[in-house]
């Protein structure tokens, strides 16, 4: 079993408690808007290994901007900007960009996810990250926590 930490949009900012809440996680998965290079530093610092994709607001481009993972037997898709169909072949599309969170499958069967945001969140939403637990021949969980 593999418990990824999923986040997006933190704009610069490390909400306070967040890192001790990473420490238990097998990996990081970042859907974009790091922002400043500095800050995905102290996600590095954990000791884990973080995923990330470029958002629409980096002024680089450090990080590629999408990536395909495979976990448990599952394709996972990580981008910032969700696209408006699913790639072939992945069952499970993960993007930040709106600040809301999302939880849904489409008629395709196609499962989308965003943790929503660590910095401004909308649709009164609240700041928050989500666990995804892969294990092999199981269905993904998902879990969304707020801060």
């Amino acid at each position: 079993m593999t418990r990824i930490a999923v986040i997006a949009d933190t704009h610069d900012r490390v909400p306070p408690g967040l890192l001790e809440r990473l420490a238990a996680a097998d990996e990081i998965w970042h859907l974009g808007d790091v922002c400043a290079p500095e800050v995905l530093g102290e996600f590095e610092a954990l000791g884990r290994p973080v995923q990330v994709v470029i958002g629409n607001n980096e002024w680089h481009n450090l990080w590629p901007f999408e990536r395909r993972l495979a976990r448990g037997g599952h394709a996972f898709h990580l981008v910032h900007i969700p696209p408006a169909k699913a790639p072939a072949g992945v069952r499970f599309v993960l993007h930040g960009h709106t600040h809301v969170p999302r939880d849904e499958t489409d008629a395709a069967g196609v499962r989308w996810l965003n943790p929503g945001a660590l910095c401004r969140p909308r649709d009164g939403s609240t700041v928050g990250f989500a666990w995804l637990t892969v294990a092999d021949g199981k269905p993904p969980e998902w879990r969304r926590v707020a801060l």
